[in-house]
């Protein structure tokens, strides 16, 4: 059996994309492939934290409009890069053999190494969280500096499942300010999907730092997936940032330069945004080779019901 027809194989039977595919053929034995890729696939982890434009519900519109993943990019010898990693969850799509995740948010990169280094500490401090109102404002009243990197990490999870449709907002002091959320008996201590998530994050590098350091590591043939905070569509949406910075319109130009470089470099580049004048002008007629793509995304983050739904969104790709 060829790799070949082996991945083709996995994608038709497992519904999965090309990349991982070729990751769990290169772990199997190829006389009982399914079997043994059923005990990998069983493995798979999902985000482990609710992510305002998480794009876990997207990536099948990517794969059926041939958007995503890029053919050629070799997840067993290349490198995977996301420097917005948010919930993770194109990384945890394709799960590559090597990647490198980072993000400026200090808080969810705390997290992420945790996870990696400390997830039984972790696990035992989410279980004593309480889901209340009382409770989670203490929680949120903390002041992460003065916690350990395991409460850091606790205290991000739990704010995070409990908090206002998963939001995650800071003031202009970089305090976290989303209310509380009404649900019915939140799950706080994922202990099972914990664990997957510390497996699949053993050989991955984990950085707290600007996106820009990038440009720093990645190599011709490696798969950069960008997913920044959006241009704000009206000058009411602008919610969603999770840092003191903010990411407005000097920062969205300087992030078109650096997808340039990359794309000059041969690498595979994608990136997603707001469907606005500005974004569409930023990456139109850089290379015949760079097209801006339009999707669908459903957004529930307002808090009338009645205006949440799909909205358009750019996926621009260099492949």
């Amino acid at each position: 059996m060829t790799e070949r027809e082996g991945t083709m194989q996995l994608q038709q039977f497992f519904g999965i994309n090309p990349i991982y595919s070729r990751v769990i053929f290169s772990m199997v034995r190829k006389d009982n492939l399914i079997e043994d890729a059923t005990k990998i696939i069983s493995e798979k982890p999902k985000p482990f934290i609710k992510w305002v434009g998480g794009k876990r519900q997207l990536l099948k519109q990517f794969r059926e409009m041939g958007l995503y993943p890029p053919d050629g990019f070799d997840p067993i010898k290349s490198t995977y890069h996301e420097p917005f990693v948010g919930g993770g969850a194109v990384f945890l799509d394709l799960l590559p053999k090597k990647a490198v995740l980072s993000d400026l948010n200090f808080e969810m990169i705390t997290t992420y190494k945790v996870i990696k280094s400390d997830v039984e500490k972790l696990i035992k401090t989410l279980k004593t969280y309480e889901y209340s109102k009382d409770f989670f404002l203490k929680i949120r009243s903390k002041n992460s500096q003065r916690l350990s990197d395991v409460q850091i990490a606790a205290r991000f999870i739990y704010l995070n499942r409990t908090c206002f449709n998963g939001l995650y907002r800071v003031n202009s002091r970089g305090e976290f300010n989303v209310p509380f959320g009404k649900y019915h008996n939140p799950l706080i201590c994922d202990e099972d999907n914990l664990k997957k998530i510390a497996k699949t994050l053993k050989n991955v590098k984990i950085y707290n730092e600007d996106y820009k350091k990038v440009l720093k590591r990645a190599k011709k043939g490696d798969f950069i997936y960008f997913d920044p905070p959006y241009y704000p569509v009206n000058r009411t949406s602008n919610f969603t940032g999770y840092t003191v910075q903010g990411f407005f319109e000097k920062e969205q130009e300087e992030l078109r330069d650096v997808f340039f470089e990359l794309h000059k470099r041969g690498c595979f580049v994608m990136l997603s945004n707001s469907d606005t004048p500005l974004i569409n002008k930023l990456y139109s007629n850089l290379d015949e080779k760079i097209k801006v793509n339009k999707v669908l995304a459903g957004r529930n983050v307002n808090s009338n019901a009645k205006k949440r739904g799909k909205i358009k969104e750019i996926l621009v790709v260099n492949y």
